[in-house]
């Protein structure tokens, strides 16, 4: 029974992981993520525009574009 409920804890902490893909301007000056690749905030963007998870644009210190709140 221990190992089944090591299994079943190990699965809900890999199911809240969120992969969400998002998308950043790859600058140094950009703060936001924006969930659409076609979002009028990534106008301005100079740079390269990336893929990445939620989770890596908010380890970058990226907070949701404000067009799509």
């Amino acid at each position: 029974m221990k190992p089944f409920l090591l299994f079943a804890l190990l699965f809900i902490n890999l199911s809240c992981i969120d992969n969400t893909q998002v998308y950043i301007c790859d600058s140094k000056t950009a703060k936001k993520y924006h969930l659409k690749a076609n979002c009028r905030g990534l106008r301005n963007c100079t740079h390269k525009v990336i893929k990445v998870t939620i989770d890596e644009a908010q380890k970058r210190g990226k907070t949701l574009c404000g067009w799509e709140k």
